[in-house]
C-alpha cells in the first residue's frame, strides 16, 4: 500500500488521563512527522495535531484507536495525492 500524508487532529477534554495516547503515538512514532500540542485552559481541552506519513490503513486505525479513548475526539485531513507528486521545493 502507497504512503498517504495527513494530518491526525485530536481534542482532549482536560483531566482526560493521556498515557494511552502517548502510548498510541509511541506505537506509531515511525510514521509521525511531528506534532504540536497547545492547551486551551479557557475551553477545557488540549489540541494536538499529529502529521504522518503513512500507509491509508495505519493512518485510520491511529485516528480511529485515538478516538474510541474516552475524552478524545481525533479526525483526519488527507493531503490530495496529486500535490505530493510534483513538490513545490
Amino acid at each position: 500500500m502507497e504512503n498517504r500524508v495527513a494530518v491526525v487532529s485530536v481534542i482532549v477534554r482536560q483531566g482526560t488521563d493521556v498515557t494511552a495516547i502517548n502510548e498510541l503515538l509511541h506505537q506509531y512514532a515511525q510514521y509521525i512527522i511531528g506534532r504540536m500540542g497547545v492547551p486551551y485552559h479557557q475551553r477545557g481541552v488540549n489540541i494536538i495535531c499529529v502529521a504522518v506519513d503513512a500507509p491509508g490503513d495505519m493512518i485510520s486505525a491511529l485516528s480511529g484507536k485515538l478516538g474510541r479513548l474516552s475524552g478524545v475526539t481525533a479526525k483526519t485531513v488527507y493531503a490530495p495525492e496529486d500535490s505530493l507528486e510534483h513538490p513545490m521545493f
